[in-house]
């Protein structure tokens, strides 16, 4: 990912914490010779220093196959937005956009023991609605085998991680105070995201 050294993040807690608030990631890899992307959510896990991304594929999608080949690249972004030369001091400006984003890289590793798999959903139901997990448990388990079936459970191990926060960190005190004031206003969820995030530069 192009990263200007102004807008890397090195803070590698500010790096999982991202990740793990936009866990709903694209997971992108080669199938003969062209790529391929799937949406999907992860758990972030760290595992003795070792960072570690698990989800799963349904079956039928051919890229549950690919993955195990060859490194895949999975891309955590979210909150974005457009940033107008309204904002600058000079009229000699055009526009952008800030936005934040994690590049993890690695090769995945298949969760076959059924066991596993099942410690899997329910480590996934938990993160994302632990309310549930009591209705899963009381599901038929012919049901939950036949939903198990269906999916193909695995976990990258990160080789290689690159964070970014472009948030306007190459302009003016003055023009960066004018976006975060216009964007904590806005309707737009995202704005006050961005504005909350200039913000926080300041701490």
């Amino acid at each position: 990912m192009y990263t200007p050294k102004y807008f890397q993040i090195t803070d590698g807690k500010e790096i999982i914490r991202f990740m793990q608030k936009y866990s709903f990631a694209t997971i992108v890899t080669n199938m003969d010779g062209l790529p391929q992307a799937t949406h999907l959510p992860f758990l972030i896990e760290q595992r003795e220093g070792t960072l570690v991304l698990i989800s799963h594929f349904a079956k039928t999608n051919l890229q549950s196959e690919a993955v195990f080949n060859e490194t895949s690249l999975v891309i955590f972004t979210e909150p974005h937005a457009y940033i107008s030369p309204s904002n600058y001091e000079k009229e000699l400006n055009v526009p952008t956009w800030n936005y934040l984003a994690v590049h993890a890289y690695g090769k995945a590793n298949l969760i076959e023991d059924k066991a596993e798999v099942a410690k899997l959903l329910e480590k996934m139901i938990g993160f994302y609605e632990a309310n549930y997990l009591k209705q899963w448990a009381q599901l038929p388990d012919d049901y939950k085998f036949k939903m198990m079936n269906g999916i193909v459970g695995f976990e990258i191990v990160v080789e290689d991680i690159q964070g970014k926060k472009k948030l306007s960190q190459n302009r003016t005190e003055v023009e960066r105070e004018n976006i975060v004031k216009s964007f904590r206003g806005s309707a737009d969820q995202n704005e006050k995201d961005i504005a909350g995030y200039m913000a926080g530069l300041k701490d």
